[in-house]
């Protein structure tokens, strides 16, 4: 970038364009660095992120669900009905707080949001990644 603002102070120099011109240019010059430089990574859009939700069992019951956040609010609110429902996963989402997580995505939080660790052992983490 350095090079090419030479060559435009070099052009208002000489005469080419008037000062005017050359500052303009020289701003068109460093908005394209912030925003075309194909070497800064862009922020990943909250919306294209992924919720996480990880239950690790101390008799190996364990769950693993990826989930975009685009789909986030009705799969917690069907899927925790459902797991409620079924005697064997009841105990693993009982204290699951979906309010909680929707709360967090509708605030764009990342990071861990949820972690649960019961008295024998189970673990449960909600991650927004």
């Amino acid at each position: 970038m350095k090079e090419e603002i030479t060559r435009v102070l070099t052009m208002v120099q000489e005469g080419k364009i008037d000062a005017d011109k050359g500052s303009e240019l020289i701003q068109l010059l460093k908005e394209k660095e912030i925003t075309g430089n194909s070497t800064v990574e862009k922020p990943k859009k909250y919306l294209d992120k992924t919720l996480k939700i990880r239950v690790v069992s101390v008799e190996n019951d364990n769950v693993m669900v990826n989930l975009p956040i685009k789909l986030v609010k009705v799969a917690l609110l069907a899927g925790h009905s459902i797991a409620a429902s079924i005697p064997q996963s009841e105990k693993y989402v009982k204290d699951i707080d979906i309010s909680l997580i929707i709360e967090a995505i509708e605030n764009e939080l990342d990071g861990q949001i949820v972690d649960i660790k019961s008295a024998n052992g189970d673990t449960v983490s909600v991650i927004i990644d």
